[in-house]
């Protein structure tokens, strides 16, 4: 007889959540995370999406946080009812005290309307929590697979849970969250193991064909995830097996990545972000045969098999403009940048070596000077990394991205550039876009920050150097509504003015630059749009989010002067940021 089986899976992301936060922005990334029968106790925070589901005060199974105010878990689990039903999150053990941990009632239970409680068919519920609850470095989102995802024979996996050790066998005390890591089983194989047919393509399985590691009772609904990158993907919520961890009878799972369109018909706001998981290889199943399960047609010569991974992903609506969870600058500091200050910062790369900075200003486009390229412009030629912070040496948090169209505007005086990014990256404390100037005014005194890699600077590695200025009175170095003026610095003069009182420097020399609401049109119509910030005021000590590039560099009163300075910064940046402090 087909034994019920209950999963807990938690993991983490260090995030601070914000409701309006795209879902793939947050989810599957949990920094605590260095990984039931046959498994180890999970590190605390480890699974920071698992959930505990509690009826009258006894824990009956497993399930995933997807955001803040739902969770995915069996259908059968449940006979539909929310009476008493609890759900617990950041929780590491079921008997003793956890300090992580919160708690919600339900307020709706939504099985699969397809479920077949006979054959196991369509094993995937929705709950809806009673209030959305605030993520912490223990408490956070999985994300789930897309419909295209592939999670070939052999494809590593985690299951977790406060499930069975052994058939029959609780956890010791104090029962806390268990893990194992198993590999998935192709569904040909599956078919073979438990009788044909009795594995529809809703299903996925895991386990290993000598037995001896398996979710168990208790672990039902709880999540089955594998790692791509930099993120953790959920494949399968915990169904059924026949026993626990017997050889050749893996455990089966509901396949998430059949559901999109059922749960976004249910969340129809801030939905679950969804990653597409692409296998590499060959997926040995396919040679899979047994009586009932006939071999499939030798492939096609003419179409290779697939050697590398690609990751796409299903961007939610909501991208939040202009945040920087890891920048707290205020006032002076250090000319040397560290990780995620600058988290909207590009390094444009020419056949692999750094040409010029550029800014994120949309999931999938980067803005700079069009003085860096050729015209017309080789997208081939370049590539953009994003998140990095050192030129040479390690940067663990960072993406590197192809180019499939550079587009240069075409006005008098100074131009812009805007590359299209062939694949989105996924947003993070260290990878998000910037707000852009929309026309707003900047108030004299106004604190404005430049920042980029100079080869002469940040040390043996090239750091990224950022340099605080101010808003000027320009005088007579320009009568442009397009520009605005800020105190001209030198890379030793960074640090000095950061401390200077700025409204007290309208006669120091200035450096003219352009609003990039000059570029508004051309912006709006390659782009598709123009993001700005809609919460930010101007004020004389702070200003509105903004970016500019740098057209001419002059002294009061002066000639244009277009050079060493204009070079020198144009390979620092390109862009000065005047920036809005969020308190």
């Amino acid at each position: 007889m087909a034994l019920y089986k209950v999963i807990a899976v938690a993991a983490l992301m260090t995030l601070l959540a914000r409701e309006s936060h795209s879902q793939l922005a947050v989810c599957g990334q949990p920094p605590l995370n260095t990984r039931i029968v046959g498994g180890e106790v999970a590190p605390e925070g480890s699974w920071p999406w698992q959930a505990s589901l509690h009826r009258f005060r006894s824990h009956i199974c497993g399930g995933s946080l997807i955001n803040s105010e739902w969770v995915l878990t069996a259908a059968h689990c449940f006979a539909g009812n929310t009476s008493d039903l609890i759900v617990y999150l950041g929780r590491q053990s079921q008997q003793i005290s956890n300090p992580n941990e919160v708690h919600r009632t339900v307020t709706r239970i939504i099985i699969h309307p397809n479920y077949n409680s006979r054959t196991n068919d369509n094993d995937i519920c929705l709950l809806k929590l009673s209030s959305p609850v605030t993520f912490t470095s223990y408490i956070s989102p999985v994300c789930l697979a897309a419909p295209d995802s592939s999670f070939y024979s052999g494809t590593d996996s985690w299951v977790t849970g406060w499930g069975n050790i052994r058939e029959g066998v609780r956890p010791p005390f104090p029962q806390n969250l268990m893990e194992v890591e198993v590999p998935i089983v192709g569904n040909r194989q599956c078919n073979c193991d438990y009788g044909v047919g009795s594995i529809t393509d809703n299903m996925i399985c895991a386990g290993l064909r000598a037995g001896g590691k398996d979710s168990c009772q208790g672990d039902s609904g709880g999540p089955l995830v594998s790692k791509q990158g930099s993120l953790w993907i959920q494949e399968g919520v915990v169904s059924f097996g026949i026993g626990c961890a017997e050889p050749k009878l893996p455990g089966v799972y509901a396949r998430v990545s059949q559901y999109q369109i059922w749960i976004n018909s249910q969340i129809t706001s801030n939905q679950p972000g969804y990653v597409t998981f692409t296998s590499t290889g060959t997926d040995g199943d396919l040679s899979v045969t047994c009586a009932g399960v006939p071999a499939l047609p030798a492939p096609s010569t003419t179409v290779p098999p697939t050697t590398t991974a690609k990751l796409t992903v299903v961007v939610p609506p909501a991208v939040v403009c202009g945040r920087a969870p890891m920048n707290s600058r205020i006032l002076g500091g250090s000319s040397v940048a560290t990780a995620g200050v600058w988290p909207w910062m590009a390094s444009l790369q020419k056949n692999g070596g750094h040409v010029c900075g550029g800014t994120l200003v949309a999931v999938d486009a980067v803005l700079s000077n069009s003085n860096c390229f050729s015209s017309p412009p080789t997208p081939s030629e370049w590539t953009v990394v994003l998140g990095r912070l050192k030129q040479n040496g390690s940067n663990p948090f960072e993406v590197t991205l192809n180019v499939t169209n550079i587009t240069l505007s075409n006005l008098t005086g100074s131009n812009v550039a805007l590359l299209q990014l062939e694949t989105l990256p996924i947003l993070s404390d260290y990878i998000q876009p910037i707000c852009m100037d929309n026309g707003r005014t900047f108030a004299v005194g106004s604190k404005c920050w430049a920042a980029g890699w100079s080869s002469g600077r940040g040390g043996e590695e090239q750091v990224l150097q950022e340099f605080q200025t101010s808003v000027e009175n320009c005088g007579n170095a320009s009568s442009s509504s397009d520009s605005f003026c800020t105190g001209v610095f030198t890379l030793e003069q960074a640090v000095v003015l950061s401390s200077e009182n700025a409204t007290k420097q309208t006669r120091a020399p200035v450096m003219v630059s352009v609003k990039l609401s000059r570029f508004q049109n051309f912006l709006a119509s390659t782009v598709g749009f123009l993001a700005t910030s809609t919460n930010a005021t101007s004020t004389n000590a702070t200003s509105t989010n903004a970016t500019s590039t740098n057209a001419t560099s002059t002294t009061s009163g002066g000639s244009p002067a277009h050079s060493p300075f204009f070079l020198l910064f144009l390979h620092l940046l390109v862009f000065s940021v005047c920036l809005h402090l969020f308190i």
